[in-house]
């Protein structure tokens, strides 16, 4: 075809025609940059439609007439199976890909992009293994050059999962790793791009590449869509929205929900679903229809059959009713703590067709021709020692060593007093004194040298959980104080509960009620005590799975993911490193929307915030949340725990040395940065190139303005201009994904299975808060059941441990920190020495932990009963194991 200009010449029109057919031949080339001709002769388009010649002006190479020698490329590509049935004509021809292949290289004289080979794939095996395989045979030009990308159209009926392709090449194999869905074109008529896993930063792409990273970025943010409304999984779009979907008013105005993100409740973002907003409500979205996440980010679908907490969770609200129906009285307490401990030692009778045992088999226990038996594992807290949650070193040693170590803070300023309004709350100071505190700690040392000495630690939740206390006293069977934990650090480095002090602030009827705490040494007073502490046990309980937990990995993690895929192409180096970190995460925090932190789901109905849960996480967002307080050692220091040492072996000094998650964890965290270091400087080997990189700085600038864009103002964001800059940033989030949510996470049955050692709501107030007659005369008597009647009911109880085996069990196909390398890393020399040493060092570190855990020198983490640390091991068998760190937030 030929396309004419403004301009003509007879003359020249007349070659052009002469020698049309010979243009059309494969062997045709023409030379732009020649002189003498004023007419662009277009012979065919390329790949995307457009004509192959933009110079205005060629001349014919008339030796390019000869025809140019091919070659016979086989490429055999690598499905799963029982994901590509057959019930279209081309299925049932095992002919359903078309594949073409893209050269990274331009054609020397035309230096335009080369035209892509193509074949259909064909079905060699059906393998019993899982996995198909297909074969193409490519009639490559012998000049095709290196082969940058593939490009796949799926001819059958049914989306087709790829997992890689291998070319047979003269030079050796290459291989493309896709793991990835690839729709049907009658839902995608577009082709779907795959890079080679040598990765790019932007202004190093070939130029052949360059539009086809450009359009992949396009389609995955949103721009090449056709319709508006609901998303589907197919489209792979990744947007932003807020949390304006975990109530459901249209079901129940009881279930209505302040919208999280904004200037109300600021909050991170989540992924974009697309569903139409309630026509009653316009500010919620209604819960109809999916929890839309991108398709890649789904939970595997090929786990044989294997029951997961990730296959289950969906499932549990259809399981909790046939559970609490039966129970005897589910809303009553425990009658006694033998009735507690029948849960792992006789278990739930279920009648059968309650049909739980397919859904939870490894709880479930099927029994022949009698009910099942729901019957709970013995969480190893119980194992190691029954008692043990009673003692206050159990207490205090949890705070170093158990489910949330990130809370416990030096005390650094004295006396204690709120910062909150106390024409509103009432009197600010503190009840705990510089005496209590003398006397409690026996003579040790005086408080003064206590203070200065860095001896004195806090869970303080007083100020956080104040606005709250009488909102939350309003719903049905609850109670809640603010509270102040203080402890005293022992020569050995363990810690020594001091005092606990609760608050009920003031209100129109009632003025402030507050008292403090402490060991007691009679019967009344120890009564009091183990109350305080589960009291504050609960509002730590409750701070970890909503905070510690969920907003600052799971939701926080979210808009990295969002960013990364629209702003960060898929053969970018960075984008690369990081995407083992973002598996599954957007799958389980769907799940999590949709069951755990929805209206009347299992965090409102089991925790002490209740209905107030996501608002109280969207106060600490607002307070608190740091991006640069979220890596380990920026931790430590804001908290107290370390300080900055050159010295030192981690470049901080612990002021606890025997705090396990720190000591194990700043290990694992210089594992990481070593990694990420080494990773970082080999692809930017300059700052400018930081700099200079639109992709890099498009993605942290989304982050920012948009995922977290309630925060978007604050100073401390840090600003990619250096490789130091950079390193900080993905170790940062590495971490979070990693090494963070491992330590919160796959301890959660192991230390609240049996919910006595954690419970997660107070159901009655201390019996001395104005008590009445009866309620006095009722914990004389019975000072057993007035702690029985403080923890959750057996309908919260059971629903907890179900809900905390399911999440912290590992899943047979979870991807482990250092386990094994990515195709692109391994595709690079440089980078795979580097990974090969970080896997090094994360075995190393196995050796340690376990030598730790056996030193009875380490008190916090080895002696007598003492549950050993081991959330930070990085391996882990499936199942629930209490050790195991993931790539990423995955469950």
């Amino acid at each position: 075809m030929f396309c004419k200009e403004a301009s003509s010449s007879l003359q020249t029109l007349n070659i052009a025609k002469s020698l049309s057919s010979e243009f059309t031949k494969p062997s045709a080339l023409i030379n732009p940059l020649s002189a003498g001709h004023r007419y662009k002769l277009c012979p065919r388009p390329n790949l995307r439609g457009r004509c192959t010649v933009t110079a205005s002006k060629f001349d014919i190479d008339w030796r390019a007439k000869e025809r140019v020698k091919k070659i016979k490329v086989k490429g055999i590509i690598t499905a799963k199976q029982g994901l590509l049935p057959s019930v279209g004509f081309t299925d049932l021809l095992g002919v359903s890909l078309l594949v073409e292949l893209i050269s990274a290289e331009t054609d020397p004289q035309t230096l335009m992009e080369k035209d892509p080979v193509k074949d259909h794939a064909r079905r060699l095996v059906i393998d019993a293994h899982g996995e198909d395989q297909y074969e193409c045979v490519f009639d490559m030009p012998k000049d095709f050059g290196a082969v940058g990308a593939i490009r796949v159209l799926n001819e059958a009926h049914r989306e087709i999962f790829l997992k890689e392709m291998k070319l047979e090449l003269p030079d050796g194999p290459v291989t493309f790793t896709c793991n990835s869905w690839v729709a049907s074109k009658s839902d995608d008529p577009t082709k779907r791009t795959f890079f080679s896993n040598k990765s790019y930063l932007p202004l190093q792409t070939p130029e052949p590449l360059k539009q086809l990273r450009k359009e992949e970025l396009e389609t995955l943010q949103g721009k090449n869509r056709e319709r508006d409304g609901e998303l589907k999984k197919f489209e792979r779009v990744y947007d932003y929205d807020v949390y304006n979907d975990v109530g459901d008013p249209d079901k129940d105005p009881k279930l209505a929900r302040p919208v999280m993100g904004g200037l109300s409740h600021p909050y991170p973002r989540r992924c974009k679903t697309g569903r139409k907003p309630s026509r009653k409500y316009p500010s919620i979205e209604t819960r109809k229809g999916d929890f839309y996440v991108p398709r890649d980010e789904e939970w595997s679908t090929v786990k044989g059959t294997a029951f997961t907490g990730t296959t289950i969770l969906a499932a549990l609200p259809a399981v909790f009713p046939q559970i609490e129906a039966a129970l005897v009285d589910p809303n009553m307490p425990f009658p006694h703590f033998k009735s507690i401990e029948d849960l792992f030692e006789e278990g739930i009778e279920l009648p059968k067709k309650a049909g739980l045992f397919p859904l939870i088999p490894r709880l479930v226990k099927a029994v022949a021709e009698a009910d099942d038996i729901l019957q709970f594992d013995s969480p190893i807290l119980l194992d190691k020692d029954r008692f043990s949650w009673i003692r206050d070193d159990e207490f205090a040693r949890q705070t170093l060593a158990g489910l949330n170590p990130l809370c416990i803070g030096l005390v650094q300023e004295w006396p204690l007093k709120s910062k909150l309004d106390p024409a509103v709350y009432g009197d600010p100071n503190s009840l705990i004194t510089s005496e209590i505190v003398e006397r409690e700690i026996k003579g040790v040392m005086s408080f003064d040298e206590a203070l200065e000495n860095k001896r004195l630690f806090m869970l303080d939740y007083h100020d956080l959980l104040l606005p709250y206390v009488n909102k939350v006293r309003e719903l049905d069977d609850s109670t809640l104080y603010a509270s102040r934990t203080l402890f005293f650090l022992n020569d050995d480095s363990t810690l020594r509960p001091v005092a606990i002090e609760l608050t009920r602030p003031q209100d129109v009827n009632r003025p402030q009620w507050r008292q403090v705490f402490t060991p007691g040494y009679d019967a009344t007073s120890c009564w009091l005590w183990s109350l305080a502490k589960t009291h504050a046990i609960t509002h730590d309980a409750g701070y970890h799975q909503l905070i510690s937990h969920w907003l600052r990995t799971h939701c926080c993690m979210e808009p990295y993911i969002i960013a990364a895929n629209r702003q960060l192409s898929a053969m970018h180096p960075i984008y690369r490193l990081l995407h083992p970190h973002f598996r599954y995460t957007m799958e389980i925090n769907a799940r999590g929307r949709q069951s755990l932190v929805n209206a009347g789901g299992i965090i409102e109905s089991c925790f002490w915030p209740g209905k107030y849960s996501l608002e109280l996480s969207s106060d600490v967002y607002d307070k608190l949340w740091r991006f640069d307080r979220e890596g380990l050692p920026a931790d430590l220091i804001s908290r107290g725990l370390a300080v900055e040492d050159e010295t030192a072996e981690h470049g901080v000094r612990l002021t606890i040395p025997d705090y396990p998650f720190a000591t194990d964890g700043l290990m694992l965290w210089d594992a990481l940065k070593e990694w990420v270091t080494d990773y970082v400087n080999h692809y930017y080997p300059n700052a400018e190139q930081v700099k200079l990189d639109e992709e890099l700085q498009g993605w942290w600038s989304e982050v920012r303005n948009i995922g977290h864009g309630d925060k978007k103002n604050e100073p401390w964001w840090p600003v990619l201009k250096t490789q130091d800059d950079l390193i900080e940033v993905v170790t940062t989030i590495a971490w979070v994904a990693s090494g963070h949510h491992a330590a919160v996470n796959f301890g959660q049955y192991g230390y609240g299975g049996y919910f006595p050692n954690r419970p997660t709501t107070s159901r009655i107030k201390m019996p001395v808060e104005e008590p009445t007659e009866e309620e006095l005369k009722e914990f004389y008597e019975d000072p057993e059941k007035t702690m029985l009647k403080t923890f959750p009911s057996k309908k919260q109880a059971t629903k907890l441990m179900l809900t905390l085996d399911l999440l912290s069990t590992h899943s047979p196909d979870e991807e482990y920190l250092g386990e094994n390398a990515e195709a692109s890393w391994a595709h690079e020399p440089v980078i795979y020495a580097a990974y090969e040493r970080f896997k090094g060092k994360l075995q190393y570190l196995e050796g340690v932990i376990d030598e730790r855990n056996v030193d009875v020198a380490l008190k916090n983490r080895a002696g007598a009963g003492v549950v050993k640390y081991e959330l930070l091991k990085p391996i882990s068998e499936p199942g629930l194991t209490g050790m195991g760190v993931p790539n990423s937030v995955s469950i």
